[in-house]
C-alpha cells in the first residue's frame, strides 16, 4: 500500500475526533479539581487528595466512531488492528499537533508528562484501563510494540503511568512521507537474478510469514541474492547489515523492522552470527513478524539459537557471466573500453562488495584525464579485503613482473598455468560442471619445491601481480606449535581470515612440517604428519590461490601431491639464466663501471637468484660508500661474501684473475 494523502488526511480526521475527546475530557477535570489551575500539576489538595481516594475507576471515554476504511485497510497492511491504530493516533498525537502536549500534561495533573501514557491512550481510545484485551495492546510482545510502531517509555512505572512514544518514521508515515530512515538500505532493483533467486522468491506467501537462514559466502552473495528475492515477490527489500560492535546495534534492529512493516515488504538481516549468542530473543522477534525475514551468516543454523525452525539455505557462488554483469552495471558507461572480465576475474566478490570496489575505482580515477583504467578496478576492489589477515600473515603489494622471474622454459610455463587456473576456474568448475565433491573449494592448490633462492617468493609475487591481487605470506615456521592441536588452530584463524580477502595465500617454510615428515617412530612424528594432512585439508577448502613452498620435495609422498592441482620444481639456474638474472637485476638505473663484466659473473659463479640479488645489493652500498658507480671489484667482493655467508670457499679457478683483488677486499674486511 502507497502511503499517501489519503493516509494523511484520514489520520487528521481521526485526531480531529480525538481533539473532541481531550477537550471533553479537560471540562470534566477542571469540574473536579479544586486546587487553583496556576498550581495545577505542581501539587495535589487535600480535597483533591480525598476526591481521588473516594472515586472509583476512571470514566471511560466514547469510542472515537467508527474506524475509517482507509485506516483500517492501513492497520490491515502493517498487521495491527482497529484497536491497535487508535491507539497510535493518541501516541502520536503530540508528533502530529504540539498542543497535545500541554493538553496531555493537563490530563495527568503533571506538567511534566507531555506524552500519552498507556492509561490515558486507552481511556481517549475509549477502553477500561482494566479491561486485559486492551491492556494487552501494549505489552512487549504485542504488535504494537514488536513491530516498533510504539515504544514503551520509563520501565521502572506502572504500567498504566509509562509513556508512550511514536517513532518519528511513524508519525512521518502517517502524515504521507515516505523516505526512509538513514539508518536502513532500501534495495529496489535486483543484482542478480538467477535460478537460485527465483526459487527463493517462490516460497514467499504474503499470507504466511516466512523466515529464512542462508549461510553466506566468503565474497558474500547471501545479502544481495536474497535482497534479490525479495524485491521479485515485493518489488522492494529493507536490508541492514549487524555490526555487534556497535553498541546501538538494537536501535538499527528496531528501525530495520519498523521500515519493513511500514512498506510490506521483506527484511534481509546479514552478519547475524556474533550477535545472536547474545541476544538469543532477536530471533524469536523476527519470526514473528508478519513480513518474510532472511538471515545471513558465515555459520550454519544452530537449533538453540531459536525454537522456530528456519528454511536453511546455502548461498551460490556468482557464475562467472553474472559476476562480469555485476562489474559492468557497477562501473557503467566508464567501462565501455575496459577488458572487465580480464581485470576481475580474479576477485570473488558478492554484488555489494562489487558496488563499493566500482566507486573507490572511480575515486582512484579523478586525478586523472584518461578515465576508469583497469588498474583502478584491481585496486578498488582490493579495498574490499579486511584487515584481519594482516594481523596474521605479511602483506605485499606486488611489483614484480613476468620480465623480473628469470627461469626456465618450462618451470615458467607451469607457474603461468597457475594464473590461468585462477583466471577460468569459475568457468571450468562451473560452467563446465568440473567441480570437485568432497568438500572441495573452488580454489587453486599449487606447491613450489625447490632449493633456496630459486625464485619461489618472486614467482608467487609475479603471480598475485599478474592477477592484480595482493600477496599474503605466512611463515610456516612460526605457525607450527609444540603443542598438540595449536598448529591446527593457528592454521584455522589464518584460513577463516583469508576466506575474507581476496589474494594469493604463500605458505612459506613449509620445511618446518616436512622435515618432520618421514617414518612414524613416535607420537610426535605421528602427529607431526597429521599437521601435514590437516594444512592439505584447509588448502583444498580454501576458495582462493594457496601456495605452499618447501625445500625438502623428497619428503612428500605421492598420495599428497595428488591432492594437489599443481607441483612447480624450481631449480638452480645454468650459467645462460645467471647471465641474464644479473643483468635483470642490476637493472638500468644501476650505475655500472665500464669494467663490469656481467657475463663472466653469470658463468662463473654457480649463485642461486636470491644469492645474485643479494651480492648486487652489496656491490650497490660499497660503490655508494665510495661514492663513484659500481666496480668489477665490488662485484667481485659482494660475491665473496655471499660465498662466506653459503659456507664456500673461495677458490682460485672460479675468480680467475680477479682472485688478487679478492685477496685484498678479504684483509680490508677481516679488519
Amino acid at each position: 500500500m502507497t502511503l499517501d494523502a489519503e493516509l494523511r488526511d484520514a489520520t487528521l480526521a481521526r485526531l480531529h475526533l480525538l481533539n473532541e475527546h481531550v477537550g471533553a475530557a479537560v471540562a470534566s477535570m477542571q469540574g473536579e479539581s479544586t486546587g487553583p489551575w496556576s498550581l495545577r500539576g505542581l501539587y495535589i489538595s487535600d480535597d483533591d487528595a480525598t476526591r481521588i481516594a473516594e472515586s472509583g475507576p476512571e470514566a471511560v471515554d466514547a469510542a472515537l466512531g467508527p474506524p475509517d476504511p482507509v485506516l483500517v485497510e492501513w492497520g490491515r497492511h502493517l498487521g495491527i488492528d482497529p484497536v491497535d491504530v487508535d491507539i497510535l493516533i493518541v501516541a502520536a498525537a503530540p508528533d502530529i499537533d504540539r498542543r497535545y502536549e500541554q493538553l496531555f500534561g493537563y490530563l495527568h495533573d503533571d506538567i511534566t508528562r507531555r506524552r500519552a501514557t498507556v492509561g490515558l491512550a486507552l481511556r481517549l481510545a475509549g477502553h477500561e484501563v482494566s479491561d486485559p484485551y486492551a491492556r494487552r495492546r501494549l505489552l512487549p510482545e504485542a504488535p504494537l510494540a514488536s513491530l516498533a510502531l510504539v515504544e514503551l517509555e520509563e520501565p521502572d512505572r506502572p504500567f498504566l503511568t509509562r509513556s508512550l512514544r511514536v517513532p518519528d518514521r511513524v508519525a512521518m508515515a502517517m502524515l504521507g512521507d515516505d523516505r526512509p530512515v538513514p539508518t536502513v538500505s532500501l534495495v529496489r532493483s535486483a543484482d542478480v537474478v538467477n535460478e537460485w533467486v527465483r526459487r527463493l522468491a517462490g516460497t514467499f506467501d504474503r499470507s504466511r510469514p516466512l523466515l529464512v537462514h542462508v549461510r553466506d559466502r566468503p565474497e558474500r552473495t547471501a545479502a544481495a541474492l536474497a535482497a534479490a528475492a525479495l524485491v521479485e515477490s515485493y518489488g522492494e527489500a529493507v536490508h541492514i547489515r549487524l555490526q555487534p560492535g556497535r553498541t546501538s546495534w538494537p536501535a538499527v534492529l528496531d528501525d530495520a523492522v519498523r521500515e519493513a512493516v511500514l512498506r510490506g515488504c521483506g527484511l534481509v538481516v546479514e552478519a547475524v552470527d556474533d550477535v545472536v549468542s547474545t541476544e538469543p530473543r532477536m530471533i524469536e522477534r523476527l519470526a514473528a513478524l508478519p513480513r518474510p525475514v532472511v538471515l545471513t551468516g558465515r555459520l550454519d543454523w544452530e537449533s538453540d539459537w531459536a525454537e522456530c525452525v528456519p528454511l536453511a539455505l546455502e548461498a551460490p557462488a556468482l557464475e562467472p557471466f553474472e559476476q562480469i554483469c555485476s562489474w559492468r552495471r557497477a562501473v557503467g558507461s566508464s567501462a565501455a573500453d575496459l577488458d572487465v572480465e580480464s581485470a576481475t576475474s580474479a576477485f570473488r566478490l558478492g554484488p555489494d562488495r562489487i558496488r563499493r570496489a566500482a566507486d573507490a575505482a572511480r575515486l582512484a580515477s579523478f586525478h586523472r584525464d584518461d578515465g576508469l583504467a583497469v588498474d583502478d578496478l584491481q585496486w578498488g576492489a582490493r579495498q574490499q579485503n579486511g584487515a584481519g589477515l594482516r594481523r596474521l600473515a605479511r602483506r605485499i603489494v606486488p611489483e614484480a613482473t613476468w620480465d623480473d622471474l628469470v627461469l626456465d622454459p618450462e618451470i615458467t610455463r607451469s607457474v603461468r598455468e597457475v594464473v590461468s587456473r585462477v583466471r577460468h576456474r569459475a568457468f571450468v568448475l562451473g560452467e563446465w560442471k568440473l567441480r570437485r565433491g568432497g568438500g572441495r573449494g573452488d580454489g587453486i592448490t599449487a606447491m613450489f619445491a625447490g632449493p633456496s633462492g630459486t625464485g619461489k617468493t618472486l614467482a608467487a609475487e609475479v603471480i598475485a601481480g599478474d592477477l592484480g591481487v595482493d600477496l599474503h605470506t605466512v611463515d610456516l615456521a612460526t605457525v607450527v606449535d609444540k603443542y598438540i592441536g595449536e598448529t591446527e588452530k593457528n592454521l584455522d584463524r589464518i584460513f577463516d581470515e583469508a576466506e575474507q580477502v581476496n589474494t594469493v595465500l604463500f605458505f612459506d617454510e613449509a620445511d618446518a612440517l616436512f622435515g618432520k615428515r618421514s617414518e612414524v617412530k613416535d607420537a610426535r612424528d605421528r602427529y607431526a604428519n597429521v599437521e601435514v594432512a590437516y594444512l592439505l585439508q584447509r588448502m583444498e577448502r580454501f576458495d582462493g590461490a594457496a601456495i605452499l613452498a618447501t625445500n625438502l620435495k623428497l619428503n612428500i609422498d605421492e598420495a599428497f601431491a595428488r591432492r594437489l592441482d599443481l607441483v612447480v620444481e624450481f631449480e638452480k639456474p645454468d650459467a645462460t639464466e645467471r647471465r641474464h638474472l644479473w643483468s635483470v637485476i642490476a637493472g638500468r638505473d644501476l650505475p655500472l663501471a665500464d669494467d663490469v663484466d656481467l657475463a663472466f659473473l653469470g658463468d662463473s659463479f654457480d649463485l642461486a637468484g636470491g644469492d645474485i640479488r643479494n651480492a648486487v645489493t652489496t656491490a650497490a652500498y660499497l660503490a655508494a660508500d665510495r661514492g663513484g658507480r659500481v666496480e668489477m671489484t665490488d662485484c667481485v667482493r659482494a660475491v665473496a661474501r655471499e660465498y662466506r655467508k653459503l659456507g664456500r670457499l673461495c677458490l682460485p679457478h672460479e675468480f680467475g684473475a680477479w682472485f688478487e683483488v679478492l685477496d685484498a677486499a678479504v684483509v680490508e674486511i677481516d679488519a
